[in-house]
C-alpha cells in the first residue's frame, strides 16, 4: 500500500510540473480585445507602403524616391505648428506625390461640412472626419511654393480598410488601395509632353525641409495632440 500511494505522490508531482511549464493561454477577452485606432492606422500605412513600392517599380523601374515610413516636415517655423506629418513621400519622373493614409471602415461620402467626409459605420452611426484632402492642403501648398513650377506636386488620400466602401461622388483624388496604381499610371500619361523632373535632385530639394532626426515624428505628434474640431475644419496636424 505504502509503495502505491508514493507513486500516486510521485505522478501527481511530475503531472503539476509539467502542467506549469505549458505556456500561459491567453484569455478570451485579450484575443477577442480590438486593436488600438494607432495599431490599425499603422497596418494601413504599412500596407501603402508596400503597394506604394510595387507600383512604382512598374512605372519607374529603379527610376524613383520612396521615403522609409512618415516625414516630418517644417513648414511654419515660429509657429504654434511648425511641422507637418506627410504619411508617404514619392517622387518620381512625372512628378512629387504626398499621401495620407486613411484605415477608415464603413461607407465614405462627401459631407456638408466643407473639408470634410461622412463616414456611416457598418451599424448605421455617422460622423464626420477631416478629409485626407484637407489635411493634405497646407504641405501641397507648402511644397508648390518652395519647388521650381516644372516639378508637378500632387497628393492623395488613399482608404485602405477592405470594407471601405467609397461613394461615387468623391473626388478622384480619393481612392482605394487596390485602385493606386491606375492613378499613378494616370498621372504619368498626364505629364508626357513634359519634360521629366530630376528624381535626385527634386528628393535633396524636398528632404532640405525635413526634419530628419530621431524625435522628429514623437515631437510633432506631441505638439498635435490638441483634438481637431470637426464643426469648423481645424486640425493642427493639417
Amino acid at each position: 500500500m505504502l509503495i502505491k500511494i508514493l507513486i500516486a505522490v510521485g505522478g501527481y508531482y511530475l503531472y503539476r510540473r509539467s502542467k506549469g511549464r505549458r505556456r500561459p493561454r491567453t484569455s478570451h477577452l485579450a484575443r477577442t480585445a480590438p486593436r488600438s485606432a494607432d495599431a490599425i492606422g499603422a497596418a494601413g500605412e504599412v500596407a501603402t507602403q508596400a503597394k506604394l513600392r510595387e507600383t512604382l517599380r512598374w512605372l519607374c523601374g529603379d527610376e524613383f524616391y520612396l521615403h522609409d515610413g512618415p516625414l516630418v516636415i517644417e513648414h511654419a517655423p515660429g509657429t504654434a505648428f511648425p511641422t507637418a506629418e506627410i504619411d508617404h513621400l514619392a517622387v518620381t519622373p512625372f512628378g512629387i506625390f504626398i499621401f495620407e493614409t486613411k484605415n477608415w471602415s464603413g461607407h465614405i461620402a462627401p459631407s456638408v461640412l466643407p473639408g470634410n467626409l461622412t463616414r456611416t459605420s457598418h451599424s448605421g452611426e455617422t460622423e464626420d472626419r477631416r478629409s485626407p484632402l484637407a489635411q493634405n492642403r497646407t504641405k501641397l501648398r507648402f511644397l508648390r511654393e518652395q519647388l521650381p513650377d516644372m516639378w508637378p506636386v500632387a497628393g492623395a488620400g488613399v482608404f485602405t480598410s477592405p470594407t471601405a466602401v467609397l461613394h461615387r461622388d468623391l473626388p478622384i483624388d480619393l481612392f482605394s488601395l487596390n485602385d493606386l496604381p491606375y492613378w499613378l499610371r494616370h498621372k504619368r500619361d498626364s505629364c508626357k509632353e513634359r519634360s521629366p523632373v530630376d528624381v535626385r535632385r527634386a528628393t535633396a530639394a524636398v528632404l532640405m525641409y525635413a526634419d530628419t532626426s530621431i524625435t522628429a515624428l514623437t515631437d510633432h505628434k506631441a505638439r498635435v495632440t490638441t483634438e481637431p474640431d470637426f464643426s469648423t475644419g481645424i486640425n493642427p496636424s493639417d
